[in-house]
């Protein structure tokens, strides 16, 4: 929605007017310090949707402005208007408190912790069991009263419950009464509205039998929302629901090139997981899709001058505490997929949801190592030389911690795993010659690597030879350069970074992986890398502006000028720098830039098109990965920048 709500709005957690974000499942509004808090949360903890800059159901809107019209922030400060709060010292943020600490404490003890909502005294006629305060809610939502809902909810009411006496949930009971919002408001909180009652109804029934026909739809819209939203992030349309489309499966441009056999044996083991399994993926992809929408929002949005700062960096899915910790790494996992390979892992998804959807579906018993799907699923496989460059995982418990037998050398959930799939359709001896393909796939890349390193050192030796003899300065250009290369305005730039080691072209990203190559640990000024990461963001913010007006023509010149900035950016640093962490955001800055020219490159009329005919390629999906292309680049150009600033601190 592209209108907001009032004008005099003041964020929940710091009071900073004009706030631009919303928490859905809070129904508060919050500015874009405090949104980077709740960012950093968690979907489980808050929802957060840009007012202006996301795609909103109206009645999801309604519903929130309702929230923050009734006071819905007083449920989660409850206890901090108690005059004896202030005695005893605690008060809420204000807008002159840093963000980290100040306002991040106050944020996770207010969401994270409900350190402050109200908890009634339990009495012994009075119980406070998640079960009675589930079936008060149930008689509640027959109301229009939300905030009251909200408070349930936040006390620990469950959405779903089904109540033994009446026979149905809450949510048959809002439809029947035709209570839109708090629909909205169940469903935000996982009510499911396919679920039946005891006579095979479901809400969307009950709420076409009452002719709520534009609620019916609505809950239509919210059973696949999964998939839609999978679907709109590729292409940028959703099913026609009412006409009884309910799934939209992009096509990739490439799609018709042959998948290894690893990719097969991977999407083969995809479809083999049972409904459940499947369906926590999907979810874990759903709120990757969710993460990386709104980084590109926080990259549309924000001024290029704090694009650097600590209230931007999300850079994976945060721990959830509700899922085991081999699921919390798979989800973190998923920042690693670049933009083709996330579509192709998006596309195999919407495929299957579709086939178990008509009844095709293929279920096994538990397998509980997904990884080897995120790794290799689609055509591209993850980078795992990138292991070594940036934690993997925030917080989380490695399964190797306390649970090893002595015994067996194995975890408990490796037991569990080799268990499970002796019982099951897929042998224990087809999943280890996948891992067995998987590791003698990395022992050749790891092979090619270090006979592409001494290649890469005698080309190296043999071009100072030839710089020497001709007088030509050394480490201006290479021989991969052409001469449409160098009719560029930024071809002499492009040879310098070539030669420095960080285009990574003609083997030279092999050197930065040579444990025995000589390393210099100098690094540039931070005033330069600031400077140079200005230059960075203000073209970034140009193509962005140009996406959002579909100005595709501008994509090119754009990029253009982006590589150039990269280059320029890059070429600050030493060609072997001595920190892993410097390399590999070097790495994710060039190579970043040099797929943000491939994807915008694609935008191009095709040679045999005419005047009117429409464009070859997918315009949304090539949108789409244009916008994380450059935002993979303005987040190693704030790495390169915070790694500068505590080195030369020092």
């Amino acid at each position: 929605m592209s209108k907001r709500l009032r004008n005099s709005e003041v964020c929940a957690d710091c009071s900073v007017s004009d706030p631009r974000w919303a928490s859905v499942n809070r129904g508060v509004l919050v500015c874009d310090e405090c949104c980077s808090v709740h960012r950093s949360l968690g979907r489980h903890s808050s929802q957060v949707r840009h007012l202006t800059h996301t795609p909103w159901p109206p009645t999801q809107l309604q519903m929130v402005q309702t929230l923050y019209n009734n006071g819905a922030n007083s449920i989660w400060e409850h206890t901090l208007l108690d005059p004896a709060s202030v005695m005893s010292g605690k008060r809420k943020a204000n807008p002159q408190d840093k963000v980290h600490p100040n306002k991040a404490d106050f944020i996770r003890a207010k969401y994270q912790m409900l350190a402050f909502v109200h908890r009634m005294p339990c009495r012994d006629d009075d119980s406070c069991t998640a079960k009675d305060l589930s079936k008060q809610l149930h008689s509640s939502v027959r109301t229009g009263n939300l905030e009251t809902c909200l408070r349930l909810l936040s006390l620990g009411a469950q959405a779903n419950f089904f109540h033994p006496e009446k026979g149905n949930t809450p949510l048959h009971v809002a439809a029947k009464a035709g209570q839109v919002s708090q629909a909205e408001l169940l469903t935000v909180y996982g009510a499911d509205p396919g679920a039946p009652d005891t006579s095979g109804y479901t809400p969307i029934d009950y709420a076409r039998q009452a002719g709520q026909h534009d609620l019916a739809d609505r809950l239509v819209e919210i059973q696949y929302e999964l998939t839609d939203r999978l679907a709109f992030y590729l292409c940028g349309r959703k099913p026609d629901h009412k006409n009884g489309e309910h799934f939209v499966i992009p096509q990739l441009a490439d799609s018709s090139v042959d998948l290894s056999e690893l990719a097969k044996a991977a999407k083969k083991k995809l479809q083999s997981l049972s409904n459940h399994l499947f369906e926590e993926l999907a979810m874990d992809v759903y709120d990757e899709v969710d993460r990386r929408e709104t980084d590109a929002v926080w990259l549309a949005t924000q001024n290029h001058s704090t694009l650097v700062t600590e209230t931007t960096v999300v850079p994976f899915l945060p721990v959830n505490p509700e899922y085991s910790s081999t699921r919390n790494q798979g989800r973190q996992k998923l920042a690693r997929f670049n933009a083709h390979e996330f579509a192709t892992l998006v596309i195999d998804i919407l495929s299957d949801a579709k086939r178990r959807q008509l009844g095709n579906s293929v279920t096994s018993p538990r397998v509980d190592n997904v990884e080897l799907i995120l790794k290799s699923v689609g055509s591209c496989p993850v980078d795992d030389r990138q292991d070594n460059d940036q934690p993997d995982y925030d917080s989380v418990a490695s399964d190797e911690d306390g649970d090893l037998d002595p015994a067996s050398g194995k975890t408990d959930r490796a037991k569990s795993l080799d268990s499970d799939l002796s019982d099951s359709p897929v042998s224990v001896q087809e999943f280890q010659e996948v891992k067995n393909a998987l590791a003698a796939s990395e022992a050749k890349i790891q092979q090619l690597l270090k006979v592409n390193s001494n290649l890469s050192d005698e080309l190296r030796h043999m071009q100072k030879k030839t710089t020497k003899q001709s007088s030509i300065p050394d480490g201006d250009y290479d021989n991969t350069v052409n001469d449409a290369e160098l009719e560029d305005s930024g071809a002499a730039r492009r040879g310098r970074l070539r030669s420095s080691g960080w285009l990574g072209e003609t083997g030279s990203m092999a050197d930065l992986d040579d444990p025995e190559a000589e390393s210099d640990g100098s690094l540039p000024s931070t005033e330069d890398v600031i400077r140079k990461t200005e230059q960075i963001t203000k073209n970034i913010q140009e193509l962005l502006r140009a996406a959002q007006e579909n100005k595709h023509d501008s994509f090119v010149p754009c990029s253009e000028r982006i590589h150039v900035a990269v280059s320029e950016m890059a070429a600050l640093f030493p060609k072997k720098p001595r920190s892993d962490t410097v390399r590999g955001a070097l790495r994710l800055l060039t190579s970043s830039a040099q797929r943000l020219q491939s994807e915008c490159r694609k935008v191009a009329p095709l040679p045999e098109s005419g005047p009117g005919q429409t464009l070859g390629p997918d315009m949304q999906l090539v949108t789409q990965q244009v916008i994380q292309c450059a935002y993979d680049i303005a987040k190693a150009a704030k790495q390169l920048v915070t790694i500068t600033t505590k080195e030369n601190n020092n």
